[in-house]
């Protein structure tokens, strides 16, 4: 049963829905994809990274670069004394679903922590860590006590009968929590893993807030296994739209990124007393997705497996590993007719609904997969002949290239990007004109009448939303009321984030992606100035800041951390008389030179950094970082 049954049309009476938008190939000749075509993968990041801002609930920040959002559901919580306001909607509607929330999360992170590096050299791991943390820190709101887990945010029915704005939401914002009486431990231990997840991507960062994100993660972790059951019968509300196949491997998931985020033994040892009784290692499976995390646990232990050969838990990891295979196996078509079924056109197909989630899902796994078979000099042995780490991550590349052009139908399912991409999807805030140029509420009924029903395209773009896409005949028909295939969700998204910055670091010509293009200032993210999570600023700039924490220790009962800060020319030519704002301050510095302004600091003297080319400062101090920013140069 597919699980994003949020988008009830029946619900809505809209059975005679018009059948007005054309199948897309009727205008996909302007964007034939041929064989010359490189498509720009670091676009394809940055598109994704917006439609995280374009869900976001709550107060939006200043630096908020989807301009047709607003502030919404500004309350949520209060009426049960708790502060959840923030988060993220699921997909096209308002819907604050806790389980696909998690999930998202901890793909962004994988992807953050996996392909630091390319993620780093596309100048987008600043808009990665505030998708990750603007979802952690609403995790955080949620989760007030050790054994409490505030896990859902609205009521999907009320939700559906009403096609409005976010901005305007008139539906109720019922509360559903988890606790010692109302078990969750599939929810629970897939919080638990984005929460681990997350510490990592932000531990060369912001190491406090990576802390405090473990304390957390271990206290879910405990609960969701001392308090066991599933999360759809303790919220029953959920079953109708993300209804949960079992918890064991949500309890595995959490207890492998536990472990590796701490590299505590006690959270492996879990993982290999649990394999069999938990099907870690009796599931061979053909999907990854937020419901079954079987494929992603058995990814991470090969991983365990390979850096440590010799482990004493090797025969248990061994069995992990050959259902890590299976899968991959499955994916590449060499699994002795097990596989993994595909449309005519070379997508992955696994269910009817919303389809994209599961090949986003599956070609990230592919993706990291191979890094490790590279890294360990390894290869898979499939029952239909060996398969080499390239091959798993040119397969990957196919189903990238797929999304984002290269099918039957000539037109990419992420929208935004390319010449032609979807324009009625089934999204309530893309489809209703901003807020902030019809002022006025749009009513429940009155968005259905006036909006839902219309047959132009949506008034805005919602870029970076991967829709449900085609059938499995590459069928797709561009309609609000297709919700099967028009839907984005932020689960099919999220791991679009890593696997793109992959193939742009393997496959793409050096320079072929820049993060400021002319003539479409409307869209571009532009510079943000740095906030937590401090990591690269002053996109326009011609140069890059990497901030590390290199060590850190205890005196006087307080934490003092090491700080070196890495500037790095990106640019064609030499930059000199450097200027930086430093803030928050407060311990000792090496390597600048103090100007006369407040907080200015500069180069030594007659410094100038070559093309290419790096410097080095470090600084100590207690608490929270310092907020570093190019000020000018020349």
């Amino acid at each position: 049963m597919e699980l994003t049954m949020k988008s009830l049309a029946a619900r809505f009476a809209v059975a005679a829905a018009i059948s007005i938008s054309l199948s897309m190939s009727s205008c996909s000749a302007t964007a034939a994809w041929s064989g010359h075509h490189q498509p720009s993968y670091g676009d394809a990041v940055e598109k994704s990274l917006m439609f995280f801002e374009a869900q976001r609930s709550g107060k939006l920040p200043t630096d908020q670069r989807v301009k047709w959002r607003g502030d919404s559901a500004l309350h949520d919580g209060f009426s049960q004394g708790v502060d959840l306001v923030g988060g993220y909607y699921d997909a096209g509607d308002h819907v604050k679903f806790g389980l696909p929330m998690a999930f998202s999360i901890t793909m962004l992170a994988w992807g953050a922590a996996e392909f630091r590096k390319e993620i780093t050299s596309l100048n987008q791991m600043d808009h990665a860590l505030r998708a990750v943390r603007w979802g952690t820190d609403y995790i955080l709101k949620a989760h007030p006590q050790p054994d409490v887990l505030w896990a859902q945010v609205g009521d999907g029915n009320s939700d559906h009968y009403c096609w409005e704005r976010a901005e305007d939401m008139t539906t109720p914002r019922n509360t559903y929590k988890l606790d010692h009486e109302n078990p969750g431990s599939d929810l629970a231990g897939e919080t638990a893993a984005a929460l681990a997840a997350a510490s990592l991507a932000f531990r060369p960062y912001n190491s406090s807030y990576s802390n405090l994100l473990l304390v957390h993660a271990k206290q879910l972790f405990s609960f969701a296994d001392r308090f066991r059951g599933q999360y759809d019968d303790s919220i029953v509300s959920a079953q109708q739209f993300y209804p949960s196949s079992g918890y064991s491997d949500e309890l595995l998931w959490g207890a492998t990124w536990l472990y590796r985020a701490t590299g505590e033994q006690k959270y492996l040892k879990y993982a290999i007393d649990n394999a069999g009784s938990m099907g870690g290692i009796s599931w061979g499976v053909k999907e990854f997705s937020w419901d079954t995390k079987y494929a992603g646990v058995q990814v991470l232990l090969s991983k365990v497996l390979m850096d440590n050969p010799h482990s004493p838990y090797t025969s248990i990891l061994k069995q992990y590993q050959a259902k890590a295979e299976y899968f991959m196996c499955a994916c590449v078509q060499k699994n002795d007719g097990y596989n993994v079924d595909r449309t005519p056109g070379g997508l992955m197909y696994m269910h009817k609904w919303n389809n994209m989630q599961y090949v986003s899902s599956a070609s990230f796994l592919l993706a990291v997969y191979s890094v490790y078979l590279s890294t360990s000099k390894a290869k898979v042995t499939c029952l239909d002949g060996q398969v080499q780490p390239q091959d798993l991550l040119n397969f990957a590349k196919s189903q990238g290239d797929y999304i984002l052009g290269k099918n039957p139908k000539s037109i990419s399912y992420l929208v935004g990007y390319g010449q032609s991409y979807p324009t009625h999807v089934h999204h309530r805030g893309a489809s209703i004109t901003s807020i902030s140029v019809q002022q006025s509420a749009v009513g429940c009924v009155q968005g259905f009448d006036a909006w839902y029903h219309r047959p132009e395209g949506n008034p805005n773009v919602i870029h970076g939303a991967l829709v449900g896409g085609p059938d499995k005949n590459d069928g797709f028909y561009d309609e609000r009321s297709n919700y099967e295939q028009s839907e984005p969700t932020l689960s099919a998204c999220a791991p679009l984030i890593g696997l793109f910055s992959k193939l742009q670091s393997t496959y793409a010509a050096p320079g072929s992606y820049h993060d400021e293009r002319p003539g479409t200032p409307s869209t571009l993210p532009g510079s943000y100035s740095q906030k937590t999570p401090p990591a690269y600023t002053g996109s326009k700039s011609p140069v890059q800041l990497l901030h590390l924490i290199m060590s850190s220790w205890n005196h006087g009962g307080a934490t003092y951390y090491r700080h070196q800060v890495i500037i790095k020319n990106t640019s064609q030519k030499p930059v000199s008389d450097l200027k930086l704002q430093i803030e928050n301050l407060s311990g000792s510095l090496w390597g600048l030179t103090p100007t006369q302004e407040k907080n200015i600091y500069q180069l030594p003297h007659l410094q100038v950094l070559k093309p290419g080319s790096q410097y080095m400062f470090v600084y100590v101090q207690g608490g929270p970082q310092a907020k570093i920013s190019v000020v000018s140069y020349h």
